[in-house]
């Protein structure tokens, strides 16, 4: 069977080299060894407007590689010797200031000591106004946490000459108009503002108003190559919608799935069910803290969790690589919301799947969903979906949590060292480690799911980076 495209297609546009910018020779080398060679559709729309020093609005999904469209442009505005704060990004959540600030790094490589610095709340200010006091080039930030710091003249704009706005649609979302605003005050006039958005309200038109400069507007719909979701409905009734999402994950038996619903309550209650059905699954909702937050991120990410309930707010900014599936638990009111949720998955040509579950009182809104996607949905009944294996749905990895992580100089490869060495017991071979997310005050590590009381052992019984180390399974 197949199901609808989550999104209208455009024609396929034609690959641009990265080699065809004006970029320096060492930052294209590094972008040749990242296997950055081809431009996807809104890198070749903005950089080069960008390298040249115009304002944008860019208007492109969420995972179109806009994060290299405006760091590649700031970088090359950089002066890597004065150490001044001369770009700052502005993010909606630390997820995804945190990506950001990691992409920036990468692309940074081939420059001499560029210095990033991520600042959002959850985290001591003391910590970020040491890390400050030793200079930075580039803050990456959440717009209260850069406004705390600003009020402090911890954090100073003089020298600022690239702002951007990344997901500005979310920020005014989240109410923070006049932190933004706050923050623009205390930037040069003489500056360039790149602004990028998944979606164009109206308030996007008010906000380049009041702080850009005859900027160039772009917008880069999804292409028919980047399209590859299958998209269904499911009708149910209000006492089946539990017992459907179960369903839906022993049907199609996704190794990932993202499941949204509307509340902050609904994500709560979703949980224990599934959880109580034998499922490995977490919330994702404004009530935790900043570290349950990131434990919860870090476990979905590495592949030791196999279920991440949602909401919107809390989940935007939120990059999985091989999301296999969607599940809408409850239908948006806004079908560029929806859209948004939908493509989650199918990025970076993977393919994916997104299902609906809809009540009769939904149907307005899938109705709305139609005409915003100008195609008739695809209906599946819940009876033909069954069980597709007797086994439990588990994920393959779990998480360790050791602490220690950037501000102890700690590294990936220095956790992969002593798991993978002789000492302390027998050595794990690279395979059976998974991802290995350094924070500043601790490390993520997924392994096999099997090994992780071992490894946890091996760990406690050894050192990283000349240090004991404490360390346990999550």
């Amino acid at each position: 069977m197949t199901l609808s495209p989550a999104a209208p297609t455009a024609p396929a546009l034609p690959r641009t080299a990265f080699a065809s910018l004006p970029l320096s020779p060492e930052t294209l080398e590094n972008l040749r060894q990242l296997a950055y060679l081809d431009m996807t559709p809104i890198q070749a729309a903005a950089l080069p407007p960008a390298l040249a020093g115009q304002d944008l609005i860019a208007q492109a999904q969420t995972g179109s590689g806009k994060t290299a469209a405006f760091a590649l442009a700031l970088l090359a505005r950089l002066n890597p010797r004065w150490f001044a704060v001369q770009a700052l990004v502005l993010c909606p959540t630390r997820e995804l200031a945190d990506q950001v600030s990691a992409e920036i790094r990468r692309l940074a490589r081939a420059q001499d000591n560029i210095k990033v610095v991520t600042l959002c709340g959850g985290v001591p200010l003391r910590g970020q106004r040491a890390t400050l006091e030793n200079g930075a080039h580039i803050v990456v930030g959440t717009p209260g946490r850069v406004m705390d710091h600003l009020a402090r003249a911890t954090l100073t704009l003089e020298g600022l000459n690239t702002l951007v706005l990344d997901e500005a649609d979310r920020m005014l979302d989240m109410g923070f108009l006049d932190d933004i605003r706050t923050v623009v005050k205390q930037a040069p006039a003489q500056r360039q503002t790149l602004l990028f958005s998944a979606t164009y309200p109206d308030g996007i038109a008010a906000l380049a108003q009041q702080f850009m400069r005859a900027p160039q507007r772009i917008s880069v719909e999804a292409t028919a190559e980047q399209v590859t979701i299958e998209q269904a409905f499911v009708e149910i009734t209000p006492p089946q919608r539990l017992d459907a999402v179960a369903t839906l994950l022993r049907h199609f038996r996704p190794a990932s799935t993202l499941a949204f619903c509307n509340t902050k309550q609904q994500c709560k209650d979703l949980e224990a069910f599934l959880q109580a059905q034998g499922f490995s699954a977490l919330a994702l909702h404004g009530e935790l803290e900043q570290r349950e937050r990131d434990q919860v991120l870090a476990q979905f990410a590495n592949g030791s969790c196999s279920v991440l309930v949602a909401t919107d707010v809390a989940s935007r900014g939120l990059d999985i690589a091989q999301l296999e599936a969607v599940i809408n638990v409850h239908i948006t009111p806004d079908p560029e919301v929806h859209v948004h949720r939908v493509g989650r998955t199918g990025r970076a040509g993977a393919s994916g799947r997104a299902i609906s579950l809809a009540t009769l009182n939904d149907m307005g809104r899938v109705g709305a969903i139609e005409v915003y996607q100008k195609f008739s949905s695809v209906w599946l009944p819940l009876n033909s979906l069954t069980p597709a294996s007797d086994q439990p749905l588990l994920p393959p990895m779990r998480t360790l949590l050791m602490l220690g992580g950037r501000k102890e100089k700690i590294r990936p490869g220095d956790v992969l060292g002593a798991l993978t060495n002789e000492e302390g017991g027998a050595a794990f071979t690279r395979e059976q480690i998974g991802k290995i997310q350094v924070t500043d005050f601790c490390t993520f590590i997924a392994v096999a799911r099997e090994l992780a009381a071992s490894a946890c052992a091996k760990l406690n019984a050894g050192r990283v980076k000349g240090r004991a180390v404490k360390v346990r399974v999550l």
